[in-house]
């Protein structure tokens, strides 16, 4: 054992765009710096969307402005579109992770634009972050499938589908791909064969997975997808989150519950599990609701 996992936490973005507290700029600031100190290495701080839709997410620039570049840390911001791109641009995020959709009616409720044509805008962005790199830099770039499990709207993801959209976006040269299970459908034999259908498609890419915890399978999932191989997975610190665009979809696995299990079993993740249940019970004071990761409850055993 003594595997290295990274956890990639979502907590201040993915974490707040559901809950209906809406937290200042500032306090979101104080949550990334918060989960740095506990460890996270890679953190997706902020989300360029439109406030009018998202306002949970308004201020992404002042999020960003009050984290100065700090060595070791990485922080992304997620872009749905090509204004968003250029919004993340501008900030000094170091990475800028792009979210298309595995089905036209996630892809239409979500983006306003159908699997092809929302290919045709990533494969807008990559060129243009090429133009870019050769000229002054840019971000690194990621993208993130969602509804790779289950759409709310189309129902069931071949794995056909999934094989697809990975295959083509890894065409562009995109070298980590997420594969998201946004309403919490999937189960770890499902997780297992889309992960295969996946490493097919694109030998080369690095699979990031995405759990929610919407029907109580988030971390037999995550088991699953270590077992097929997986060393990058997604985490929410408190188990908060969800999706405004998909009805019923509920907070994302728990960052200090997937910790404690992985290290458990052995395995190396560079977080300090104390601190991170420090961080979701503030985290949950402040949005009003305790948090509903099982840790920031029990605690670690055995307690320190």
């Amino acid at each position: 054992m003594g595997r290295f996992i990274q956890i990639v936490e979502v907590g201040p973005r993915d974490g707040l765009q559901n809950e209906k507290t809406v937290l200042e700029p500032a306090v979101r600031a104080d949550l990334v710096r918060r989960l740095e100190d506990a460890g996270a290495k890679r953190i997706e701080a902020v989300s360029f969307v439109h406030p009018k839709y998202v306002p949970q997410m308004a201020g992404a620039e002042d999020v960003m402005a009050a984290l100065p570049p700090q060595a070791g840390r990485s922080r992304i911001g997620l872009v749905l579109n090509g204004k968003g791109y250029d919004r993340a641009l501008t900030t000094g995020v170091d990475e800028v992770n792009v979210s298309v959709a595995a089905t036209d009616g996630f892809g239409l409720k979500n983006q306003g634009l159908a699997v092809k044509d929302q290919l045709v805008m990533l494969g807008d962005i990559v060129a243009r972050r090429h133009n870019a790199e050769a000229n002054q830099g840019a971000p690194s770039l990621s993208a993130v499938i969602s509804c790779v499990w289950g759409c709310p709207f189309d129902g069931e993801v071949s794995a056909g589908q999934v094989a697809d959209m990975v295959g083509a976006i890894a065409e562009m040269g995109i070298r980590e791909i997420g594969l998201a299970d946004t309403i919490g459908a999937g189960d770890p034999w499902a997780v297992t064969k889309k992960v295969e259908a996946a490493r097919a498609a694109a030998p080369g890419a690095v699979l990031r997975l995405h759990f929610h915890d919407t029907r109580n399978t988030g971390l037999a999932n995550a088991h699953a997808a270590v077992e097929a191989g997986v060393d990058v997975l997604d985490a929410s610190v408190g188990g908060i989150g969800g999706c405004p665009f998909a009805p019923g979809a509920t907070g994302n696995i728990a960052t200090e519950d997937l910790v404690y299990m992985l290290e458990r079993g052995g395995f190396q993740t560079g977080y300090d599990l104390d601190a991170l249940i420090e961080t979701a019970r503030w985290i949950g004071q402040a949005i009003g609701r305790p948090a509903p990761s099982a840790l920031s409850r029990a605690g670690g055993f055995p307690r320190s």
